[in-house]
């Protein structure tokens, strides 16, 4: 039996196999501790290191394994609250989502709702319905005074000539008389959801809305019982 040796191995040189072998390290605590010992040991005794500066050295290292802690512990809490999110909003598929919006969708024989954030009372608050396409008033559906909060609306799908509209998406602008004039506000619509799909770690969870597109997940205000 032939036994291979190797002559360089009393020498303590590695050979090329065995240094691409080895597991590669990185620069832990032990070893930082071990480097500067190794400073303190070897440094000029005419120009010695003060301790400041070995402090200096100590703090950085520090800083250094903190942020590195800090930046996987974030990653998972953000892994975390991402599946979290995919769970809640996969749960909203088929109902109904309040968002902001000036666009609203009218289902068949349906209505289009929502609600106003109103700043504060008003003696006249109104939400018009017009038309994408040509940009005219299909209905005005009037509130009447309002104190300041969350004022719901409804249209019932007619238009002013007591004709029902046609199912699409309309537009929907809130007024109100505020402060003695004529003031548009924001609608909250009630939309349905159709699918929900996982972006990456910057998008998140985005959900999609039936006639809508798409909006971000923390977009959505409220979640109906339909």
């Amino acid at each position: 039996m032939t036994t291979s040796i190797n002559a360089y191995s009393g020498l303590g040189v590695t050979t090329l196999e065995a240094a691409k072998s080895a597991p590669k390290k990185s620069l832990g605590q032990d070893e930082f501790l071990k480097l500067m010992t190794t400073q303190m040991t070897h440094q000029d005794p005419t120009k010695p290191m003060q301790n400041g500066e070995f402090l200096s050295q100590m703090a950085q290292f520090g800083t250094v394994n903190g942020i590195q802690d800090l930046q996987k512990s974030f990653k998972e809490f953000s892994a975390s609250i991402s599946s979290d999110q995919a769970l809640q909003a996969a749960s909203l598929v088929g109902r109904k989502v309040s968002v902001a919006s000036n666009e609203g969708v009218l289902e068949a024989s349906g209505a289009i709702t929502g609600n106003i954030d109103l700043p504060s009372s008003s003696s006249s608050v109104k939400v018009k319905i017009t038309d994408l396409d040509t940009g005219k008033v299909v209905q005005v559906v009037s509130l009447g005074e309002q104190p300041a909060g969350s004022v719901p609306f409804k249209w019932d799908g007619f238009n002013e000539s007591g004709t029902l509209a046609h199912p699409g998406v309309y537009g929907v602008q809130p007024e109100a008389y505020l402060d003695g004039k004529n003031t548009i506000l924001q609608a909250n619509v009630d939309t349905r959801v159709s699918s929900v799909s996982m972006g990456n770690s910057a998008g998140g969870v985005k959900v999609n809305l039936a006639g809508l597109g798409q909006v971000s997940f923390n977009q959505i205000k409220q979640v109906s019982g339909e």
